[in-house]
């Protein structure tokens, strides 16, 4: 399916030398920022109180968020879990006070703002259970449930998604060695890689916060990316084998115009509904969203720019790709196609 044709190919790789020095700049900017701000961890890895409480009523998110955000205990997380009733808060460590008076804080704070005051009541067979009473008896609060999490849990879950992006880099790397040639697969990877630097400058400079949800992302602007290489890396294949007489930066050319339709369309209709998630998507998806929306448009510069002109430096041909690949015969040779 195409919107347009272009019938003249684009000239691409004639710029690539300027494309790869766009790319180095903006990769080396990510890591300095990288280095010199770091990451803003979510509680996820730096460790933090999570605490659940449930309401009579629908639970209002950004009401319970304000809330605790009014206690100054740095970012917090709010959000549904199961019902629409039940809310889930995490908070991030904090090294002087205890948990026990953490939770009696936020849930304090929680139950004010509905208008009524912490009361304990008994509860079969799991002890007592604070829950908030209004002045009409009703109890329009009930906390479920609280727990710390540790910063050992932090330092499983940071290696635990080291492992599961390096896994995900050699992967990607051995399938592009078997399926096209080393070459490609060298190109591909630093292609995905500066994707994934751009992602984490971003979070660095900005100081966003970097959670599980976020790792996910990253992980699957990591198979996007490797995607549209991988379509680009097949029509440069078809060139080679159609083209005999083009050389091989008018092949890449050819191989890039010829698929810019299908990454107008698949690039569109993907930006479309990341953009719907981080417009619409709450303060819940917020973050995974913006790293999708980064990684996304970063993914088609790099898939068709970084990586094809990469393979081009590194002297990617004919004979790479194409098994028993022979040199084209001179029709001006007498002997030309002779069977002895």
């Amino acid at each position: 399916m195409e919107f347009f044709r272009i019938k003249r190919d684009i000239p691409f790789m004639r710029y690539a030398l300027v494309f790869n020095a766009i790319s180095f700049l903006t990769f080396a900017v990510a890591v300095f920022f990288i280095l010199t701000r770091g990451l803003h961890l979510s509680i996820e890895f730096t460790g933090g109180s999570v605490i659940e409480t449930r309401y009579a009523q629908t639970a209002d998110v950004a009401k319970v968020r304000a809330t605790v955000e009014a206690l100054n205990y740095g970012e917090v997380q709010a959000q549904n879990f199961g019902t629409s009733r039940d809310v889930l808060i995490r908070l991030p460590l904090r090294g002087e006070m205890k948990q026990t008076e953490v939770v009696a804080n936020v849930f304090g704070a929680l139950c004010k703002a509905e208008g009524g005051q912490i009361s304990t009541v008994e509860t079969d067979g799991k002890g007592p259970s604070q829950v908030c009473k209004a002045p009409n008896g009703e109890q329009p609060l009930t906390l479920q449930r609280s727990e710390f999490v540790g910063p050992q849990v932090g330092e499983e879950l940071v290696h635990d998604g080291l492992m599961a992006l390096g896994a995900t880099i050699v992967g990607i790397m051995i399938y592009l060695a078997v399926r096209f040639e080393w070459k490609f697969a060298v190109a591909g990877i630093i292609a995905n890689l500066h994707d994934v630097v751009i992602i984490l400058g971003f979070f660095a400079f900005f100081q966003w916060e970097f959670s599980l949800s976020v790792l996910a992302a990253v992980l699957a602007v990591l198979g996007y990316s490797v995607n549209e290489s991988v379509v680009i890396f097949d029509r440069i294949r078809e060139a080679f084998r159609k083209f005999r007489k083009l050389s091989t930066s008018e092949v890449i050319d050819h191989a890039i115009t010829s698929t810019t339709s299908r990454t107008i369309i698949t690039h569109g209709s993907t930006q479309m509904m990341v953009v719907a998630m981080l417009i619409f998507g709450g303060p819940t998806l917020h973050y995974f969203a913006l790293a999708l929306t980064i990684g996304i448009l970063f993914g088609i510069y790099s898939s068709v720019f970084v990586a094809a002109a990469i393979a081009m430096w590194l002297g990617v041909k004919r004979e790479d790709l194409i098994t028993g690949a022979k040199k084209d015969i001179d029709p001006n040779d007498p002997n030309a196609g002779a069977v002895v």
